[in-house]
């Protein structure tokens, strides 16, 4: 653990947080990593609030193994028949997240739950405005989460940044019109496709804006390699080598029959790392060149994927595209200095934030070389070009995923020149992330 992630995870609760809560005759807490009864409690509670069932033993005891490094949340209630099962969870962790030519901390949340039985009462917006000042005071420049409901976090400032395709794939109609790699695809044992997928992620995810360093655990939870894995003997994994030797590719997948008409099976991708756009041609060439698959499924594309462009029929494609990845910015200027930018420009932006977090006036100035530098201005500079906006359509802007010029057209900002602010934040590719967490 970093030494900011370690300050984080071991802060004290925010003292408002502390109060607001005690207020309502609650009890906010961290939950000690240590303590088994307190952990598979609280593991409890976010199992019920996800609509999961009761974890069973082998489940909790994987979580406690291998989430000591969250900082994990609860709010009790005393008064409850069950006051040691907390009424609210919340998990952050310390975590990369690429950026357009860069890497950024990154304060991840997950695990966000109130129960039914105390909606209403402002723990939820008490919880992560708490949270959220506590990651900005101890040096995180950007907090990120996944979202089950997406209504709910614009409020706290986070934008949606990253967005993702959803594929079906009628395997029959696409044939395979992309490049032939040279290498060759070969199948590997799930233990052996573990041990390759971590730093084979680590190899892809800085050149993709919106992917997240995997948290701890994932991947043996995506591999099946631990012991409360569900049906992991379904899973099969192949590797992508060039003539060189070194694997620069690995995809993970399961298939199902169709019992009616075995030619019509459905293979369902749940992982795909291509450090190579050869590795990239040869693992999907190999999927749509298997016998008695009819139908592909791919979650968690990018919006942009190459795929599109190697199919003959682009209609054997069903794409559907939703919010993924949420942004929210902490610090300003250390958010818009770590990433690089293709113009050189300089300009004015005034940031609200509802949390006065990261609000104020601000002057961006790009160089030919790709970088940023943010100034802290007492108020915004005449003769510049502005740009007026709330911290979460900044933070949506930040990994490129949406141009200033779609925004200003939806009325989510303001600028006397979008074309222009658009050039500055535009990207060559689009963000994504292709996991949840």
């Amino acid at each position: 653990m970093t030494d900011l992630a370690s300050r984080f995870h071991d802060a004290p609760l925010d003292t408002a947080l502390v109060a607001t809560l005690s207020a309502g005759g609650l009890t906010p807490a961290r939950v000690d990593d240590a303590d088994r009864a307190q952990v598979d409690a609280w593991l409890g509670a976010v199992a019920r609030g996800f609509l999961d069932g009761e974890p069973n033993d082998q489940r909790r005891e994987a979580f406690f193994d291998h989430t000591a490094y969250r900082r994990k949340i609860g709010v009790y209630d005393t008064d409850a028949p069950q006051p040691l099962e907390p009424v609210a969870t919340f998990a952050s962790w310390g975590a990369a997240l690429a950026v357009p030519g860069g890497d950024l901390p990154a304060c991840a949340i997950s695990a966000v739950t109130v129960s039914p039985t105390h909606r209403r009462r402002g723990i939820l917006r008490t919880l992560m405005a708490g949270e959220l000042r506590t990651a900005a005071e101890a040096g995180f420049p950007v907090a990120a989460l996944t979202v089950s409901e997406s209504t709910i976090y614009g409020r706290f400032g986070f934008g949606p940044a990253a967005a993702v395709a959803d594929w079906r794939l009628n395997v029959r109609r696409a044939r395979w019109t992309g490049p032939a790699a040279p290498g060759r695809v070969d199948f590997v044992t799930r233990e052996q496709g573990r041990a390759l997928a971590e730093a084979l992620h680590e190899r892809v995810r800085p050149a993709s804006p919106g992917e997240l360093d995997m948290p701890g655990g994932h991947w043996d939870r995506f591999f099946g390699t631990r012991p409360d894995a569900e049906k992991p003997e379904l899973l099969r994994v192949v590797q992508y080598a060039p003539p060189s030797g070194e694997v620069d590719g690995i995809a993970l997948y399961t298939v199902t029959e169709n019992e009616d008409d075995f030619t019509e099976s459905s293979l369902g991708l749940q992982v795909l790392l291509a450090a190579t756009d050869e590795a990239y041609a040869g693992l999907w060439r190999f999927f749509l060149s298997m016998d008695l698959i009819g139908t592909i499924r791919a979650p968690g594309l990018a919006v942009d994927e190459p795929l599109w462009w190697m199919i003959a029929d682009q209609r054997a494609a069903t794409i559907t595209v939703r919010d993924h990845h949420y942004v929210r910015i902490l610090d300003v200027p250390a958010a818009l200095a770590a990433r690089r930018y293709d113009v050189a420009d300089t300009v004015a932006i005034e940031v609200v934030d509802p949390l006065e977090i990261a609000g104020g006036p601000f002057v961006l100035t790009t160089d030919v070389d790709g970088a940023g530098f943010v100034e802290v201005a007492d108020e915004p500079p005449l003769g510049l070009p502005s740009l007026r906006l709330g911290i979460a359509e900044l933070s949506a802007l930040l990994l490129g995923g949406v141009s200033a010029v779609t925004l200003a057209r939806a009325g989510r900002i303001e600028t006397d020149d979008p074309e222009r602010i658009a050039r500055i934040f535009q990207t060559v590719s689009a963000p994504r992330l292709s996991f949840w967490y």
